[in-house]
């Protein structure tokens, strides 16, 4: 069996807990029905609770919630949240004993990772810690590996975040040890012992239009664009619906491993081509290749985000390698050469794009004002020797005609 959840809360003995997506619209009814039963405080006159008793507890956020009583000690009681699996020590006055709901399976499930050893035999104060900084409220892929011989024990799990398998992750962290040894090699770091490239994205039919977003311009001519199958109002074609669900996967693959980037390993490998991580100057880690050493005192290194087409010149220390899952996914942008229009001799503008000085800087400038931020379309002409397309703005009009108006290009026939 193999499932979405979110995790709720990490236990103090490394008890992951669970809730399974599916369960989430049960959950979501049962507690309105709560709310709208109990309102107020909690018992105010002396009662004498019992271990194991049910009751609802109300929690920081003046929120119901299910609760179930583990343990009694003078005023203070420890409660367990039944539906989220975290244990507080809560005030007699914020809890109410009931047999409502009592009939209703706890929506979390207590797991424990399978085959997997903490060191020492129990998860030490730190791994718990790493482990609710890591997983606490994230969406997982939870994999049944064993079912417990009691319904209330833990259930034996794989558990998976962005592709990654998480004894695996905990292993190579030296939290544990993981019985399944061919399981470490899911972490799957790729070193570049062979050179395995990014996929290139597939491309819709020529002549058909579709919407895409320009991430990077290389000159008025040369652009890289993105498929945008999310601007598309009308019907996806089967390409478009590949692109967005590969980006929607991307996304959140990349959003875990921006959580354990400190993990992952420096790189040390510098070939050319070869695909990493590096950290782009908003903080965040991308996927990115290789192209050149720029420097060699300091080591400076010339990097193209691979989903953006962009540059950058970064130090070694913002270059880590990149997990071999991240490599199913193709390059999101493509470059492609804009037809129909080319430099003209009357811009007689100085200043020049120093790699193509055909074009002005000017030019240059007027093609970003056209294109950023703007729903545009395309449609491709022809895909060999390069991909050459026709590009429209949000008007439907083609964005080069707006240098042609400014004297910065003419139309080429």
């Amino acid at each position: 069996k193999i499932f979405q959840a979110v995790v709720s809360c990490i236990g103090g003995d490394g008890t992951i807990y669970i809730v399974p997506k599916s369960f989430e619209t049960a959950l979501s009814k049962l507690m309105n029905e709560i709310q709208s039963t109990f309102k107020g405080l909690g018992l105010l006159i002396p009662y004498c609770w019992k271990k194991g008793e049910a009751c609802v507890v109300r929690g920081s956020d003046t929120v119901w919630y299910r609760g179930k009583i583990v343990e009694v000690n003078g005023s203070t009681l420890q409660v367990q949240y039944i539906d989220r699996g975290y244990v507080e020590s809560i005030p007699q006055c914020h809890l109410y004993p009931t047999t409502f709901y009592t009939g209703v399976p706890p929506f979390c499930i207590p797991c424990q990772l399978y085959k997997t050893l903490p060191i020492g035999n129990f998860w030490q104060q730190d791994a718990v810690d790493y482990l609710q900084e890591l997983l606490k409220n994230e969406e997982v892929e939870i994999h049944v590996e064993e079912l417990p011989d009691n319904p209330w024990d833990k259930l034996s799990i794989s558990l998976y975040f962005g592709g990654i398998s998480l004894s695996s992750f905990m292993a190579y962290q030296k939290y544990c040890v993981a019985e399944d040894y061919q399981d470490i090699e899911k972490l799957g770091l790729f070193e570049g012992d062979f050179s395995p490239s990014y996929m290139l994205q597939p491309l819709p039919v020529p002549g058909e239009t579709f919407p895409v977003t320009v991430t990077h311009l290389v000159s008025p001519k040369e652009v890289y664009i993105c498929l945008d199958p999310s601007k598309n109002l009308t019907k996806q074609s089967d390409t478009e619906r590949t692109a967005s669900h590969d980006s929607e996967s991307l996304d959140k693959a990349l959003k875990w491993c921006n959580k354990i980037v400190k993990s992952l390993p420096l790189l040390t490998n510098f070939q050319k081509e070869l695909p990493c991580l590096a950290e782009y100057v908003d903080g965040l880690w991308y996927r990115a290749k290789l192209l050149s050493i720029t420097q060699l005192v300091p080591v400076q290194i010339l990097v193209q985000f691979v989903d953006y087409g962009t540059y950058l010149v970064a130090p070694t220390s913002r270059l880590r390698l990149i997990p071999y899952h991240l490599l199913k996914y193709p390059a999101q942008a493509v470059r492609v050469r804009l037809a129909g229009f080319k430099p003209t001799s009357d811009d007689k503008n100085v200043e020049r794009i120093p790699y193509s000085p055909e074009w002005s800087l000017k030019a240059l400038w007027a093609m970003v004002d056209c294109v950023e931020g703007k729903r545009l379309s395309a449609s491709i002409l022809t895909v060999s020797p390069e991909v050459t397309i026709s590009l429209y703005g949000d008007d439907k009009n083609l964005v080069h005609l707006k240098l042609i108006e400014m004297g910065l290009a003419q139309l080429d026939e």
